[in-house]
């Protein structure tokens, strides 16, 4: 904890000197300036940080407040350190965890824009849902938007969540998450690399970023703009060789704007939860254990109190296997046209009917 907290060294260096000194933190902590400056990429003001450290940082205080939090601070030989997080550039040297998930099953984080539509929203709870029903641990941020759904869809069917903060773990931000990060801290895990009371800034979320990847075998960009922090962790995912994906969207809408870009770039186009599994290729033996279904409810079930009142009216024509187009359920349900496409594209967003070759409508099994 004193390491991770010092001024003026980050994990590239702090992980050099682990390395030098045995892994033994105290010996750094007692090691003289010469000693210090003999490792690569440690110069005169990082000993002074290390040699002073007591000027820093207040590790009784520190101590206290993990133990006031019900948290734990834990490091790379710890259990619940994310495997993968150990194989990145600058893996932090240690992280404060709330929640006993320990990271056993793959992860996939879900990341997008603060300010989001309710189609993004509605497709990041939807694929962060199905994710964790295979039993993938759904990895995002707690910000707004796409990483509110994203954490939400998991935990609605009951699957695991992790949010990492860019903040220390006492600060929730924004605020109003405050129910959602004590739900995922009890059935999940809320991780920070940073310590109590470290505000968010610019820096900070980026380093939040690169764990966010880091921990997660791919990242699915939902809505994001060109210059969005989700583009920023796409980029980090693509250098630590993660998979990436993006979700198209509108192509008039800034939202979308970045999903283009990285669609483009080479990320894969993302439609559905198949394309994951495609791109990831588990064996049989490799994938996640699935949560299991019995004595759930079907997803009709689940999704038929939110239904409105015209996608109601729609689904119901699809009873007894009828295939209909635009005109025909017009005709059946005396709905607008304009109705009947909003409603159609619910549905089908919903997967609770799919679009035919043909451009008529079947409902799904």
């Amino acid at each position: 904890m004193i390491l991770n907290d010092l001024p003026n060294i980050g994990p590239i260096s702090l992980n050099r000197l682990l390395a030098e000194f045995g892994g033994d933190p105290r010996q750094i902590l007692v090691a003289d300036k010469r000693r210090l400056e003999s490792v690569r990429g440690v110069g005169p003001e990082t000993s002074s940080a290390v040699l002073n450290w007591r000027a820093h940082f207040d590790l009784p205080r520190e101590e206290e407040r993990l133990a006031s939090a019900g948290a734990a601070f834990i490091t790379a030989g710890d259990a619940g350190y994310p495997r993968l997080l150990k194989e990145i550039h600058d893996p932090p040297i240690g992280l404060y965890r709330k929640g006993e998930y320990l990271f056993a099953e793959p992860c996939m984080a879900i990341v997008g824009s603060r300010r989001t539509t309710l189609y993004g929203q509605s497709v990041a709870k939807k694929l962060g849902a199905e994710l964790a029903q295979m039993g993938f641990c759904v990895v995002s941020g707690l910000a707004r938007g796409i990483d509110t759904a994203a954490h939400e869809g998991a935990l609605s069917v009951g699957g695991k969540t992790a949010a990492v903060l860019g903040t220390g773990i006492d600060i929730i931000y924004p605020s109003e998450n405050l129910g959602l990060y004590r739900r995922i801290a009890e059935t999940g895990a809320v991780l920070s690399e940073f310590p109590f009371g470290r505000k968010a800034d610019r820096q900070s979320f980026a380093m939040r970023n690169r764990i966010v990847s880091g921990i997660c075998e791919g990242v699915i960009v939902v809505e994001s703009d060109v210059k969005g922090g989700a583009m920023i962790t796409a980029r980090f995912a693509g250098e630590q060789g993660r998979l990436i994906f993006a979700v198209p969207g509108r192509i008039d809408q800034a939202t979308s704007a970045g999903c283009h870009q990285l669609i483009r770039d080479g990320a894969t186009l993302l439609t559905g939860i198949d394309d994951i599994l495609s791109e990831l290729n588990y064996l049989d033996g490799l994938r996640p254990r699935a949560i299991p279904t019995e004595g759930q409810t079907s997803l009709l079930e689940q999704l038929l109190p939110s239904l409105s009142e015209p996608e109601r009216r729609v689904l119901d024509c699809f009873r007894g296997g009828g295939q209909l187009g635009v005109d025909a359920l017009a005709t059946n349900t005396g709905l607008a046209t304009s109705e009947i496409s909003a409603a159609l594209m619910m549905l089908e967003l919903k997967k609770l009917i799919a679009k035919r070759a043909d451009g008529s409508f079947e409902a799904k099994s």
